[in-house]
């Protein structure tokens, strides 16, 4: 039987699932992660124990993004935000990084303004509008 073996690499790093990046200058955890309930707008963020190094290289990964942890922690990052972590999979950090799970629609909350900005450059003459509802299905009390 014949066959070909082809490797399978991203040679595209800007498309594709999490991104990195850094920060100009480096802040503590806890600064970091009270600006991140900030502007994300949520109200509670389950992380895992504070690694008590400075945060300078950031992980992300918007929507349900535990399998790509391993990938976090390789970069050299300081923190990995992202959501839906089970129970175990924080012990997977290993305390080589700071996972951050903020809520799945929390991490994907902005793409409503991403893809309205993309459509209203794309086509300036078609009407669109952002959406008002909150589609949610997790509430908190």
């Amino acid at each position: 039987m014949a066959y070909d073996i082809y490797q399978l690499e991203n040679s595209y790093q800007n498309i594709g699932s999490g991104m990195v990046g850094e920060l100009e200058k480096p802040i503590s955890e806890t600064e970091f992660l009270a600006n991140l309930k900030s502007i994300f707008k949520v109200k509670v963020i389950k992380h895992t124990a504070l690694t008590n190094k400075n945060i300078k290289k950031v992980a992300l990964c918007g929507g349900s993004g535990s399998f790509l942890l391993k990938n976090a922690i390789n970069s050299k990052s300081d923190i990995y935000i992202s959501s839906d972590f089970k129970y175990h999979e924080f012990f997977d950090a290993e305390n080589q990084i700071l996972v951050a799970d903020i809520g799945h629609y929390e991490s994907e909350q902005f793409t409503t303004e991403i893809f309205y900005e993309i459509i209203s450059n794309k086509f300036p003459t078609f009407a669109s509008y952002l959406t008002e509802t909150n589609t949610n299905p997790v509430n908190y009390f």
